[in-house]
């Protein structure tokens, strides 16, 4: 008899694999370290600041300070009947959100390559707890903007839910998506290219403009608006707007757009990520 027993081993790594061998169950495998990781970054986000965890309040609430004296009563622009606190701090309380994850996820590589380089787990974690951990900072601030609107719904003024508010978990996921997908693919680029991590965050700030963030698609002229709807973000910011307090331009095929771009991209950012992270340690 053969004594040597066949062992049954948890992973087993191997050569390179192909293009759409993405190994996504050995996320599943490696859940308690996804929590963990998640935990990690709640903790060590505010640590060591004199305030914690109330930046996850203060931060919305001086951006909406700052919106309304430059936007509403410097420059006049109109907020759709919406009081100005409510109509910023929607789109600052979604726009936060996809900052996270893109800034978070967008130096993946660099930023882990030492312990990538010292022990084998799926990659793909470490990006995606940024994600998820981001949840918690916009679960706060959510509550924040609901507790806002249900201020100005008892003062009477004008602000209307409608059902559409069954749909603001899904304009999270396209969010998310959005944000995880594109620093996927600008993380993967940077093993490469490292001039991307100082075009990103300029990049982040220009973006802002371009999203609809402050202002209603409403007030661009017609000649431009076509452009501003390639933006994916317009629609969902405007659609999360539609259904807090009844407000903002939103259509199905606007959303179908947003949808299909976010998944797209994605699934664009793993297929690259998985590809690059099979070589990258050579070049970091």
């Amino acid at each position: 008899m053969n004594s040597v027993e066949k062992e049954a081993w948890d992973d087993i790594i191997g050569p390179q694999r192909g293009l759409l061998d993405l190994k996504i169950g050995e996320i599943w495998n490696h859940r308690d370290l996804l929590f963990m990781f998640i935990w990690r970054d709640f903790k060590t986000a505010y640590k060591q600041t004199a305030l914690g965890f109330l930046w996850v309040v203060l931060q919305p609430v001086l951006m909406m300070a700052v919106y309304i004296v430059v936007f509403s009563r410097i420059a006049r622009i109109p907020t759709e009947g919406v009081p100005p606190a409510v109509f910023f701090l929607c789109g600052i309380t979604l726009w936060n959100y996809f900052t996270h994850c893109l800034n978070r996820t967008a130096n993946t590589f660099v930023q882990n390559s030492n312990i990538f380089g010292k022990i084998y787990f799926p990659r793909l974690i470490t990006p995606l707890s940024k994600t998820l951990s981001g949840l918690i900072n916009l679960s706060v601030q959510f509550a924040l903007l609901i507790a806002v609107i249900l201020y100005f719904v008892y003062t009477g003024q004008g602000i209307h839910m409608t059902g559409y508010l069954l749909m603001v978990p899904v304009l999270v996921i396209l969010t998310g998506c959005l944000g995880l997908g594109t620093g996927l693919i600008i993380s993967s680029l940077t093993v490469t290219y490292r001039d991307l991590m100082f075009v990103v965050s300029f990049g982040v700030q220009l973006l802002m403009f371009a999203s609809a963030v402050f202002y209603p698609v409403s007030i661009i002229p017609e000649d431009y608006r076509s452009f501003i709807l390639w933006n994916p973000m317009v629609h969902i910011l405007e659609a999360f707007r539609y259904a807090m307090v009844g407000a903002g331009a939103h259509s199905l095929t606007g959303l179908l757009y947003a949808s299909t771009f976010a998944f797209v991209t994605l699934f664009s950012g793993v297929v690259i990520f998985n590809r690059v992270e099979q070589t990258f340690i050579d070049s970091v």
